[in-house]
């Protein structure tokens, strides 16, 4: 018996080593525990060098190599060329890496580099490395993107920030591109007319660029097109696909080149997205789309579903025009969003008079709005325009469901609640719709919640 259980003892403790000397992290098939690295901050990722001789050298294989803003920001501490700076640290990995870099992540604190120059060689590197996913945030002063980006004709995704765009003059386009996102990105460079190629994008957002009318494309894929604070864009040279279902442009701020702007209008647009679903445009877009009053749609916008307006002012005459032009135009809209400003013209009597006058004659809106069912209106101010457009909608809208209001906030409880009672009195089609008032605590960053559409 003795003899018995000093065998199961030493079966346990041989069991136990076993287990010890092969854990299941490292009996894991190589692509994914590859997979569980390339999901590690890179800091950790190479702290697993330690762990054993098999893991020794495996961090130099990952596939993704990620210097993100919290990594860069901590090296960027120790200077540029420090024991632990962010020169010396990034050169350090990239010079002991083996094999391909499918996904390459760069933050460029904003610290001081006496230059590029080893950015360049980095972007260089990895464009021999076979990338697929390439960002570029950069947080200091521009950075002219070198010409071996614009080789990496394998990228999937591309995400650009603070940078100079300009492409070699024998660029044609990125084959596989299928998102590119760009922000503060100047497009200094006239390409003679000709269109970068981008068959398989999908996706394209655009920030805050600079002169991006020398920015045309050709995507006959592309499904979303966000576009905010680029006043110089030129829209119809990105309008090149059929498939078009979500299209977003803000211009947040007033545009003062009529010229190149004057060879659009709203209905040319959208005869360039016949099956958009969801559009979003700001105050400032329609302000300009407008001024050439008298001319509407040759034929309805079928497919849009859903139209958000944000920064407009039922009070300023163009843009009450252009919301009762999209309206009229789009008689299988289902839901309908509005971010409302009041500006100084809103206080003046005639403004708010002349949109006061439009909304109370018969034929302000012409249309039904049959498949109207969700309407959002922030923030109300109880202005005798936006009751009189509350009443409008109430009473075209036979299939409304939720018509909910918020308030701006410097509404006292009582005129709250006058302006309450006098939306319950109107007349509504839908004998089903629903009226919810919000506190306006509860409002959102409508900006942050458009972002759901890419």
């Amino acid at each position: 018996m003795v003899y018995v259980n000093l065998m199961t003892e030493n079966n346990k403790r041989r069991q136990v080593i076993s287990i010890v000397e092969g854990d299941r992290i490292s009996n894991l098939p190589e692509h994914l525990s590859d997979s569980i690295l390339e999901r590690l901050p890179i800091q950790d990722v190479i702290r697993t060098s330690i762990l054993s001789k098999k893991w020794r050298y495996k961090w130099t294989t990952i596939r993704a190599v990620v210097f993100d803003e919290q990594i860069s920001k901590k090296l960027a501490k120790n200077g540029a060329f420090g024991r632990h700076g962010f020169i010396r640290v990034i050169n350090q990995v990239l010079l002991l890496h083996k094999g391909s870099i499918h996904k390459f992540y760069l933050y460029i604190p904003n610290m001081f580099l006496d230059s590029f120059q080893e950015v360049d060689q980095w972007m260089l590197f990895v464009s021999t490395k076979g990338v697929e996913d390439l960002t570029v945030a950069n947080s200091n002063q521009l950075y002219q993107l070198p010409s071996c980006v614009f080789s990496c004709l394998k990228l999937r995704k591309l995400q650009l920030t603070n940078c100079i765009f300009k492409p070699p003059l024998l660029f044609e386009g990125f084959l596989y591109l299928e998102r590119l996102a760009l922000k503060n990105i100047d497009f200094t460079t006239d390409l003679g007319g000709t269109a970068i190629n981008l068959p398989q994008l999908k996706g394209l957002t655009m920030h805050s660029c600079t002169n991006v009318y020398h920015f045309k494309i050709k995507a006959t894929k592309l499904l979303t097109l966000f576009v905010t604070d680029c006043c110089d864009v030129m829209l119809l040279e990105l309008l090149h696909s059929q498939r078009l279902s979500c299209v977003c442009t803000l211009l947040q701020k007033p545009v003062k080149d009529f010229v190149r702007l004057k060879r659009m209008n709203l209905a040319l647009l959208f005869t360039k997205m016949p099956e958009v679903q969801f559009f979003s445009v700001d105050g400032h877009f329609l302000k300009v789309f407008i001024a050439e009053k008298g001319k509407w749609f040759p034929q309805a916008v079928n497919s849009l579903r859903r139209l958000w307006l944000i920064g407009l002012s039922l009070g300023d005459l163009d843009h009450l025009h252009g919301v009762l032009c999209l309206l009229r135009n789009s008689p299988k809209l289902e839901e309908l969003r509005m971010k409302h400003i009041h500006t100084e013209s809103e206080l003046m009597r005639h403004g708010v008079e002349a949109a006061s006058n439009h909304l109370e004659s018969p034929d302000c809106l012409d249309q039904t709005l049959n498949r109207l069912r969700t309407v959002e209106l922030s923030p109300l101010q109880g202005s005798k325009p936006e009751l009189l457009f509350l009443k409008l909608l109430l009473a075209h809208s036979p299939s409304l469901e939720k018509f909910t209001i918020q308030s701006d906030g410097t509404l006292d409880a009582n005129k709250w609640f006058n302006i309450a009672k006098d939306v319950m009195r109107f007349p509504r089609a839908s004998s089903k719709a629903e009226l919810i008032y919000l506190d306006p605590k509860s409002c959102k960053n409508v900006l942050t919640t458009l972002q759901f559409c890419y």
